[in-house]
């Protein structure tokens, strides 16, 4: 993997992004460090022609990169911390744009909790062998691990504050078919209600090892009757056959409500339980599901 760059002022990247804000409020990524190493930043030229392949495969083989910045939001105490993992060629071809997958990390853990499952490796791997189209990974932070989506802003920042940050500040393809959302755990949680209550943003929707918000279980037939009056998403869930009781019987659930409405879905039970182990096995196969109709 590519050597990880240092934190991005507001200013260089406000700079380097386009100048013309997003509907909602753009918040303020604010720097981990006070000292902070700006990235290169990408000019508005056309796509790379490369010259030879030789250039184009030094640039695909040294990997993708992963910035890490804090997003500031009105609706937040402390800014969010998210991580962006910008794939191979990204700045040697500013006239490309690509689509962005939305992982959220499991509870207790950190916005570098798929970092470190090994998804950044994992999709520069997929991309340099020409399997997958290449595409953008960002990682918000929930730190409010225990709170029920109606006392937890991270829903609202999600929407009103993150995807238009991205959105302003990264070549982003339009549409909902170039965004994905998917989580681990209580992240997986999150994605589904974003997907579901959001169903026109995300194309499509990862669930691994998901325990639906029991606070919601009662409006997710309505959710569901809406999806199917319209264009639903491509849906994944997963989970592990040794997992928790209580979270085996909620995806299974949730999973037979949408074999009830006829919803297409993929439902997969691994041989695994509750843990990273069983998550960073499939890390390749999940990105490769996401990417699949990119």
């Amino acid at each position: 993997m590519r050597p990880r760059f240092g934190l991005v002022s507001l200013a260089l990247l406000m700079l380097a992004c386009s100048p013309t804000p997003p509907a909602a409020p753009t918040p303020s990524p604010t720097p981990l460090r006070p000292t902070a190493v700006p990235s290169r930043t990408p000019s508005p030229a056309v796509r790379i022609d490369y010259p030879d392949k030789q250039e184009a495969l030094a640039c695909l083989s040294a990997g993708g990169e992963v910035h890490e910045f804090r997003l500031a939001s009105d609706q937040l105490s402390e800014p969010m911390p998210v991580r962006v993992y910008t794939p191979p060629c990204y700045y040697e071809d500013p006239g490309r744009s690509y689509a962005v997958l939305y992982l959220i990390h499991g509870q207790t853990y950190a916005a570098d909790q798929w970092d470190r499952l090994g998804a950044d490796e994992a999709a520069s791997r997929l991309i340099a062998a020409g399997e997958v189209e290449p595409f953008l990974i960002v990682m918000p932070q929930d730190s409010r691990h225990f709170a029920p989506p109606a006392d937890n802003a991270f829903d609202d920042v999600f929407l009103a504050d993150l995807i238009p940050w991205v959105e302003a500040n990264y070549r982003v393809l339009p549409g909902r078919e170039f965004r994905s959302v998917g989580g681990l755990s209580r992240g997986a949680s999150w994605a589904i209600h974003l997907a579901l209550n959001h169903p026109d943003l995300f194309g499509a929707l990862g669930g691994h090892s998901p325990p639906v918000f029991a606070e919601e279980a009662w409006k997710l037939r309505g959710l569901l009757d809406v999806l199917v009056a319209g264009d639903p998403p491509r849906i994944w869930l997963d989970i592990g056959e040794r997992d928790q009781q209580r979270i085996l019987q909620s995806v299974q659930w949730f999973e037979g409500l949408l074999n009830e409405r006829g919803i297409p879905h993929q439902w997969s039970l691994f041989t695994g339980d509750h843990s990273e182990a069983y998550w960073s096995s499939h890390v390749e196969l999940y990105l490769r599901w996401y990417a699949a109709e990119w």
